[in-house]
């Protein structure tokens, strides 16, 4: 039974009422106040004597769950979900490894019954995955993985009364649980600095990748582009040519921004894309989310840029934060890839009230304005993270560092 909620169901409820309303923008904000609020229904979290790790797995479930249904769209919201679902798991199994261990240096002093009552407070799943990792054959790499402490190797017990076992046993339990509870809320904050970070991680790769008196194309605007671009600015003497992105016209924005750092911009219509990218050196994009196949779910237009680039043959970047990694295929029918805008961006309703769908006249003329396109991975050249550059072919394996795989389905 999990524990009191009283604490942060009026958080939750307001972040949720928040996330339907689309009052939090940006994929970084939404991840960002995610683990915030998951930071803060761990540590309101009463666990019980044994399965603590289940009671917090539940808890932070139930929780995402209504987190993800009130914006489906913004895929942040279910990855943060699911790192911390694979934190409190690891340390579950980092946990149960420590009290393996101490069990066996101490197995000469403490019965049977003493052992297994060590670990009651651990989940059958921690204790088996924790047994394979101290059981398992010596090797070069092991060692140096895990060398144990000069100090556990002096660790002696004296035997004590059945009372004072059983207070001890219970004193073990709950110790067990501020340890779980402490090591979880310590993971997510780095996980909120993680976050915090990555525009800055990301951007100091700049150099590595801009060159001197290269053209740069990109479309719309994106905060991690931004910062990549001012970054490289301050060795490199580049241009950039901004495709404007209608209908919301974000490249605009980011024409100013780049400006006010004295970086040469050109402004360019979608539809001149084709005509321009045989002057371009390289294309560098933002991107709403990255898929487990390695395709990008970015801005409307993109996936136009991308078949540009790639029947000129000019590279296709794309900067993205892990947390934008998402565990899910984009062949999953529960997964949500795109939003259909207001039609009032592209037309104006008084010109073409007469023929619109649902207008007397009869519905001759539909409007649809959608706001991401999907590009495959085998259209993308490197996608550049905080972690690092990782080819379309390697996402896999950073999936399968950051998330469970009894998680990817909520």
């Amino acid at each position: 039974m999990v524990g009191t909620t009283s604490g942060y169901e009026a958080a939750v409820d307001q972040f949720v009422t928040k996330m339907r309303r689309r009052q939090v923008v940006g994929s970084q904000s939404s991840a960002k106040l995610t683990a915030e609020l998951l930071r803060l229904v761990v540590s309101h979290q009463r666990l019980p004597s044994s399965g603590q790790a289940a009671a917090l797995i539940e808890a932070v479930k139930a929780v995402g769950v209504r987190i993800i249904a009130a914006n489906p769209i913004e895929l942040a919201l279910g990855n943060i979900v699911r790192r911390v679902l694979h934190i409190i798991r690891e340390e579950d199994v980092s946990l149960a490894s420590d009290s393996i261990l101490d069990s066996t240096l101490d197995s000469d002093d403490e019965d049977e019954f003493g052992n297994v009552a060590r670990q009651s407070a651990l989940s059958a799943v921690s204790v088996a995955a924790a047994t394979r990792n101290t059981l398992r054959a010596p090797s070069l790499y092991n060692l140096l993985e895990s060398v144990p402490g000069t100090a556990a190797t002096q660790v002696a017990r004296v035997p004590s009364a059945t009372e004072s076992e059983a207070r001890s046993r219970s004193g073990d339990r709950n110790l067990m649980s501020r340890k779980l509870k402490h090591n979880v809320i310590e993971a997510i904050t780095e996980l909120l600095q993680e976050i915090d970070n990555c525009h800055s991680q990301v951007a100091e790769q700049a150099l590595e990748h801009i060159h001197q008196n290269e053209v740069i194309l990109t479309l719309g605007r994106s905060v991690t582009l931004r910062e990549f671009l001012k970054e490289a600015k301050k060795k490199r003497s580049f241009q950039v040519v901004i495709a404007e992105g209608a209908p919301r016209y974000q490249g605009h924005m980011l024409a100013r921004e780049l400006a006010d750092v004295d970086l040469q911009t050109t402004v360019i219509t979608d539809s001149a894309v084709f005509a321009m990218i045989s002057r371009v050196n390289m294309v560098i994009v933002g991107a709403h989310a990255v898929m487990a196949n390695g395709g990008v779910v970015a801005p409307v237009g993109l996936h136009m840029v991308a078949l540009a680039a790639r029947r000129h043959a000019v590279p296709f970047v794309v900067l993205a934060g892990v947390h934008k990694l998402c565990p899910q295929y984009p062949h999953n029918p529960d997964t949500l890839l795109n939003d259909l805008k207001s039609p009032s961006e592209i037309i104006d309703f008084g010109e073409f009230s007469d023929c619109l769908d649902g207008s007397p006249g009869g519905s001759r003329t539909h409007v649809v304005n959608p706001s991401f396109d999907y590009v495959p991975p085998e259209l993308v050249s490197l996608f550049i993270t905080d972690t690092g550059g990782h080819n379309p072919s390697y996402v896999y394996r950073l999936v399968a560092e950051y998330y469970s795989p009894e998680d990817y389905v909520l």
